[in-house]
């Protein structure tokens, strides 16, 4: 299952749509753009840890951790600064958010303003649900790691089950146009031109 299947599953894409006064199909399809970026943003972040996802589950605990996924899902409206840490630590500055909004605004044929109101809280259900499964799978010699391990890798589209051109996988074969399987380095190098 895609992770943009799993949010559907647990009300975030329809906390989204609602809390921006936009339809559930237009909040499903801006996840589904941005999702792979953002997941490539946290196997960078990831990558960069000196104790590798161990480090990452810790740097998702400083923001929140599971509580991240839970105050997207809530009745109140978002407070969107936590999501907007989270982006700053997966992709380091707010030109990479904006290249983000708006390759996805390229692909859906949305606004990018919107896009960029959904990023940080996309982020925050992300992060959230990495944290939560993370903690809830990993095994007790591996500590987080295996389950952020195993998440990451099936949400990138690495675990097999992912179908071909649907949800985060499929999206990020299309935008991985290198072919690592991190669409985020391709959307860095066209900032860099």
């Amino acid at each position: 299952m895609q992770i943009a299947d799993v949010l559907q599953q647990m009300g975030g894409i329809q906390s989204m749509a609602r809390e921006l006064g936009v339809s559930e199909s237009q909040a499903a399809s801006a996840s589904a753009a941005l999702i792979p970026a953002i997941l490539g943003g946290f196997k960078k972040q990831a990558q960069a840890q000196p104790t590798g996802l161990d480090g990452l589950g810790g740097v998702l605990a400083q923001f929140g951790g599971g509580g991240l996924l839970e105050e997207v899902l809530g009745a109140q409206p978002t407070n969107v600064n936590r999501g907007n840490d989270v982006l700053g630590q997966i992709f380091g500055s707010k030109d990479v958010s904006r290249a983000v909004a708006q390759n996805a605004a390229t692909q859906t044929g949305l606004d990018p303003a919107l896009l960029r109101k959904m990023l940080p809280m996309l982020a925050m259900l992300v992060g959230g649900l990495i944290s939560k499964q993370g903690g809830a799978s990993a095994a007790p010699q591996g500590g987080a790691a295996g389950g952020l391990a195993g998440m990451l890798g099936g949400l990138l589209g690495g675990g097999g089950s992912a179908a071909p051109g649907r949800g985060a996988g499929g999206l990020a074969s299309m935008l991985d146009l290198d072919g690592n399987g991190n669409p985020l380095d391709d959307i860095l190098r066209t900032l860099s031109r």
